[in-house]
This record gives C-alpha cells, structure tokens and sequence, in this order.
C-alpha cells in the first residue's frame, strides 16, 4: 500500500478556501433569514451516528456509509444525511413536544465514494422537516418555503418538479403483471433513459390501449393542465388516487402564488425508499443535477418508536453555490499596526481601542524600519508603524 502524497487529501474531501467560505457562509445566512421567517427552528445533530439506530433507518446504502468502531465496540457511522438523526431527536429528545414540529439544519454530510465517481465524500445542506403534519397543506408549504429558499439564493432561474410515487407505481401494476418489468421500467424513468424505457414498452405483451398509455406517461410534464390528462389515463386505484392529491396540491400552492416556478412531472421518482406520496426536485437553468431533493417520509419516525407523518427537503449547498448571483459583501478594509519591542504596549493598546470602535486591527512585531517598508509594500491596507526613538536611529 503506497503512503499518500504530504499534501493528499482522503477520497473525496476538499479543502474550502476563505474566499469560497465567505461565499458560502453569506448563502446560509440568506436562507437562515428566509426558513426562520416560516416558523422552522434550527437543530444541529452529531456528526456520529451509532450504525444500529440511525445508520440502519437510513435512505443511503450501507456501503455509501463511513463507517468506525467507537472503544465500546460499537459501529459507528458519519452521519449520511440529516433526516434520520432529526428523526432520532423527535422520537426521544422531543417525544414530549407537540406536533407539528418544524426544524431546519445547515451541516455537512458524509458518503463514501468510489475512486472513479469524482464526487465529494463530504458535502453542506441546508434542509428543513415539518413532522406530524399529513395534509397536502404541509406539502404545499414544503414545497412553497423550498421555492421562496432558491428565490432567497438569488438563483436566476429554476423549476422544481413536482410528482407522486404512486402514480407510476399505480399506472405500472394496473398495465404489467411482471414486478421484475415494473421495476426495470421504474429505473429507466429514474434514470431518464427514454430510449430503453420505449425499446421494453414495444415488446411487452399487452394491448395497444395499454401501450398508448404506457407512452403517454413520458408525456406528462408541464402545468396544472396536466392533470386531467392524468386521470384520464389511469382507472380507479391508486394512481387515480394520487393524482386526485396532486390536484389538491396544485391548488394550496397557486394561493402561495408559486406556480410559475413549479411544474407537474407525472413520471417522476425517487430511488429512496423511504418516500411515500410526494416527491420533488428543483433545477438550475444551468445545472444538470437537482438542486434540491424532497418529499412525503410517513414511514421513517415509526423505526424509532413515534410514528408521525412528516414532509420536507434538502437544498444541495455545493451545487447552489455553482449558479446563485449572490455575492458576500467585501470584507472591511484592516488596520496593521507595526511596532518594535519597545513600542509593544502602546501598540498593543490602541489596537484594542480600534478594534473596540468596529475596526478590523492586526499586530506584527517587526526587527527594523525595513522590514516594515517591505511588509507595507507586500500587504494592502492602512498601515500605522510605532517605533522607539532609539530604534528609528
């Protein structure tokens, strides 16, 4: 095994500079002030997990985990999202407090990833769950506060697309008997492979009314108008009954005044198992891969003993940060105070009295007058130098 290069970093962490950071850290505060303004309260959870609890609950595949032995023996595992371990707290910490409860993050997670992938093991995301609340109500703030946070990032242009799990899973088992053919079509759709999807619809076994529907499916994207087209392409089960929730749904979001930015995406899906109704995504003009991610969890706090239904969704901060137009403020102008060893406390002071009247101050003993010349000239900024009498002799 070849010892790793003095200036290697392990698979897929990055460093973040401060110009990067102060970017960064001017996003979070944009969205800080627009999440807060809706009532959510900002929790933060370990970044270790005990594997048993959190770990097993989670969405991310066990072998994305990072995994470590705690000197208990226990396994531990950096914490791969943050919807489970909010899950943990309101099942325990919170099991006294009333629904619905709504909370919001701003943390890094971890997953592991294969030295060909090219992608970050370690990555920011600010998310928000609202928990004990079933209405489409929820939903619809969900997905509403989602827009007013990519508005709040000042991103130029965005959709978030919008859809129900039940309605492909409905549509495919009223069609195709097969379970193995539903879930191959499940993950062309995923996957957005048009192509094979329509090469396996062409030899399956069933009606041409069937297959025109099957077709149709690829063709339900757009506005509210949308959805009538869906029900008629579906009988009385369940995805006529999913269709009937994005309905109500598509209303509780036109009196937040939303629509323009959302659209109705009848094919669309989510490979984590935990989501139950809803789903979403939201996406950059100039961005291939979603901004966000959300949905309907219903099934996730009953692991942990409190079964609640809950919505909600996590902004990808890496991503966000490639197309907001939002730029930090300038840093303030600094102060440098020189000085010799004779001038220490004197310096020392009025750096304190500045720095107490909002200045930005810094401090540097220098040897000689010339090594002051040659840092004023090397370092931009206001430059106060306080030398003995016998050291500028």
């Amino acid at each position: 095994m070849t010892r790793p290069l003095g200036f290697e970093k392990p698979l897929g962490m990055r460093d973040i500079l401060p110009e990067s950071l102060a970017k960064q850290r001017h996003l979070e505060a944009s969205l800080r002030n627009c999440i807060e303004k809706w009532g959510y309260a900002e929790i933060y959870t370990p970044s270790l997990e005990y594997f048993d609890t959190v770990g097993t609950a989670s969405a991310t595949l066990a072998d994305r985990m990072f995994k470590l032995l705690d000197k208990q023996g226990h396994t531990v595992v950096l914490r791969p999202d943050l919807t489970t371990p909010i899950a943990r707290v309101v099942s325990s910490l919170y099991k006294d407090v009333p629904m619905p409860i709504r909370l919001y993050y701003q943390a890094n997670v971890f997953r592991a990833q294969e030295k060909e992938a090219g992608r970050d093991a370690e990555f920011f995301q600010t998310g928000v769950e609202l928990i004990g609340d079933a209405s489409v109500d929820a939903d619809a703030e969900a997905i509403a506060l989602a827009v007013f946070a990519l508005r709040a990032a000042q991103v130029p242009s965005f959709k978030i697309a919008i859809g129900h799990i039940d309605f492909v899973d409905g549509l495919l088992e009223e069609i195709v008997a097969d379970s193995e053919i539903q879930a191959q079509l499940q993950q062309f759709l995923h996957d957005r492979d048009y192509v094979g999807y329509r090469q396996t619809v062409e030899e399956l076994s069933i009606t041409e009314n069937d297959r025109r529907r099957l077709h149709t499916l690829l063709h339900l994207r757009g506005d509210g108008r949308k959805i009538a087209d869906a029900y008629d392409l579906t009988v009385n089960g369940k995805a006529r009954k999913a269709v009937e929730t994005l309905a109500s749904l598509w209303k509780a979001l036109e009196a937040y005044g939303v629509t323009d930015d959302l659209l109705l995406d009848f094919n669309l899906i989510s490979n984590l198992n935990y989501y139950t109704g809803i789903v979403f995504e939201g996406y950059a003009a100039d961005l291939g891969s979603p901004l966000l991610g959300g949905g309907r969890y219903d099934h996730l706090l009953a692991q942990f003993g409190r079964p609640a239904p809950a919505t909600g969704f996590a902004l990808k901060m890496d991503r966000l940060m490639q197309v907001t137009s939002l730029v930090a403020q300038p840093a303030a102008a600094k102060t440098y105070i020189g000085y010799t060893a004779g001038k220490r406390d004197e310096a020392l002071r009025e750096a304190q009295r500045l720095r107490q009247a909002g200045n930005i101050v810094v401090t540097r003993l220098f040897a000689s007058v010339a090594e002051y010349e040659q840092a004023m000239q090397e370092t931009a900024g206001n430059w106060i130098l306080l030398q003995g009498q016998e050291e500028g002799e």
